[in-house]
């Protein structure tokens, strides 16, 4: 089969690579049918996430048709469309059964990898590293499903792909991260990041009450998105003091909740900036948080910061004191996929919000690398990649590509 792997920094390549196969009694194979390039995927491409190796197969959000099902599997069968949740949990552990499956104790077979940087492990997860298991990725022709039962959900068929993939991954944990904030109506929440996550934050947020959203980006096209798509107030950082402008739009008492979407690659203009750019290069800290910093100083007393940005090990220059003296409440995690995906599912069956609104390209499989490229460098004002290996530029009854 056909699959997306990679090769080092800034290196994707489309192979041919063997076929999954049937491993364990609760496995199921899946035939793609779209899948998504994530921006967590661009940690990996600009080569920040250790323990990847030359040929891994890339890929954590995807969906398709099952062919194939271990005798253990009882939940899906030959034929149904399904969507796959990245975290791979299998469902009977102390976490999965407390609805915590990106902690699952069971799913990591390298578990020793991540305690030695985390102190513990969270899940395997797919085309991720091998910290986190070494699994093979859905940028494929077919993947391997393990716990399939736990990780499967059908959907509908009068519901396109693209409405639908995104409960693999960037909907759920947009979801999450609003959810951690424990919004009350009518409050307001800042989002650092107008990528597809902070976009699904900006519309979750509004789903569970808020009044207001204050969106922080500076490529136009995604505060565009914001601003038409989810309904955000849109601040370009580049063009503004974003604290100064936090504290006027809430009269001086800051963001009830924020919430930083960007992570480990945050750019900042300036003398922080560099700073932090110099340490990453020479090894002195792995991330650069300065969407983080922003966020911890611009929430208002005893408010809460959320996280869904990916963080990978070690940062410099936090405003600890802040987080002490202001009471705040900091929620994090990879997110607990399983536990939303129904809920998320009905949502869209009701119409409540079409996820597919974040798509901007559509490419085949074989054009893995350009995607890769385009979304990297933020190119033809590209937000959201999906892939079909099939070669379609477009998802069953879903909206074609715009460029």
């Amino acid at each position: 089969m056909k699959a997306a792997c990679w090769y080092g920094k800034a290196d994707v390549r489309v192979e041919e690579v063997p076929d999954p196969q049937i491993l364990n009694p609760r496995d199921a194979i899946l035939r793609i049918t779209s899948t998504a390039i994530c921006g967590s995927d661009l940690h990996l491409y600009g080569g920040f996430v250790p323990t990847m190796m030359e040929g891994d197969i890339l890929g954590h959000e995807f969906m398709g048709e099952v062919v194939e099902v271990g005798p253990e599997v009882r939940n899906v069968k030959v034929g149904d469309r399904v969507v796959n949740a990245f975290p791979i949990a299998c469902g009977a552990c102390f976490f999965c059964q407390d609805g915590l499956h990106s902690l699952c104790e069971n799913s990591n077979p390298n578990a020793w990898m991540a305690e030695k940087l985390w102190g513990h492990s969270p899940c395997g997860i797919y085309g991720y590293s091998h910290m986190t298991g070494g699994y093979a990725g859905g940028q494929a022709e077919y993947a391997r499903v393990p716990f399939a039962d736990v990780g499967l959900l059908q959907v509908p068929d009068d519901l396109s792909d693209d409405q639908v993939l995104f409960l693999s991954d960037v909907f759920p944990t947009g979801y999450m991260a609003a959810e951690q904030c424990g919004i009350r109506p009518g409050d307001t929440v800042a989002v650092w990041g107008c990528g597809p996550v902070g976009q699904f934050a900006i519309a979750s947020s509004y789903m569970l009450g808020a009044g207001r959203v204050i969106a922080i980006d500076r490529f136009p096209e995604r505060l565009t998105m914001a601003h038409e798509r989810a309904g955000a107030l849109p601040l370009n950082y580049e063009e503004v003091n974003v604290l100064e402008a936090l504290m006027d739009l809430t009269g001086g008492r800051g963001p009830d909740h924020c919430i930083d979407s960007v992570g480990m690659e945050a750019h900042a203009p300036g003398l922080l900036g560099a700073y932090d750019r110099v340490k990453q290069a020479l090894m002195l800290e792995t991330d650069r948080p300065n969407a983080l910093r922003e966020a911890i100083l611009a929430c208002r007393n005893g408010g809460t910061v959320s996280i869904p940005g990916v963080y990978g090990g070690f940062v410099d220059k936090m405003p600890f004191g802040a987080i002490v003296n202001k009471a705040l409440t900091i929620r994090t995690g990879q997110t607990h996929v399983q536990r939303y995906m129904k809920p998320l599912l009905e949502a869209i069956e009701r119409g409540d919000i079409d996820p597919s609104f974040i798509i901007t390209h559509h490419m085949p499989l074989e054009d893995a690398p350009l995607g890769y490229e385009l979304f990297r460098n933020k190119q033809d004002e590209c937000i959201k990649v999906v892939l079909t290996p099939d070669g379609r530029t477009s998802s069953p009854a879903g909206p074609v590509s715009i460029h």
